[in-house]
């Protein structure tokens, strides 16, 4: 998985007012949980903008004062009226330690069902998946090569890797609903014969 590096800045104070002025100064308070003990700190607002406004999930690489740490984002506060980020929560991470991430899914392939004038219908953008840091993928690939229209692709239909999606093996990640101009062909057609 693609890691993102970051720096940060230990913090002293602790409180709204210390927050408040490390917004002004164009940095976002943030917190490590997850080791020994909870670590607060303050980065710049630019420089999690790679790592929250992005369509992939992401580690990220915390250097603290020349310390490495490697983690990722598990909450983010935003302002309700100007969507300024407010606040970072990270979980850090450990190799023998598996983790729960949100992980976006990618379609691959072209459905025949497409092709004949079938909608194609995305219900999950994004799986839950549980995993080692190593083994946690980018994507979760969904091929959609063989859906014709009226089938679907569920969570239990995913082939078994190195994670577990712990979605309901019930739930539909994508579907070909036959479209309005299918069904109208189809009518007609069978009015002809």
């Amino acid at each position: 998985m693609k890691t993102i590096a970051i720096s940060g800045s230990p913090r002293e104070n602790v409180g709204k007012r210390d927050a408040k002025e490390l917004r002004y100064e164009g940095k976002v308070p943030a917190v490590l949980y997850g080791g020994q003990e909870q670590v607060h700190f303050a980065v710049s607002r630019t420089d999690l903008n790679e790592a929250i406004y992005s369509p992939e999930a992401n580690f990220v690489e915390i250097d603290l004062g020349g310390k490495k740490v490697k983690a990722i984002i598990k909450d983010t506060q935003f302002h309700p009226l100007t969507d300024l980020l407010l606040h970072v929560d990270f979980l850090q991470l450990f190799d023998d330690k598996a983790i729960n991430m949100e992980i976006p899914v990618k379609l691959t392939g072209t459905s025949p069902g497409v092709k004949m004038g079938g909608k194609l219908v995305q219900k999950l953008r994004k799986l839950r998946v549980k995993a080692f840091p190593k083994n946690m993928p980018q994507v979760v690939e969904v091929s959609i090569a063989k859906l014709e229209v009226g089938n679907l692709f569920r969570v239990r239909d995913l082939e078994k890797g190195e994670f577990q999606v712990t979605n309901t093996p019930e739930d539909t990640i994508v579907s070909v609903a036959m479209s309005r101009a299918l069904k109208q062909a189809e009518n007609e057609a069978k009015g002809k014969k």
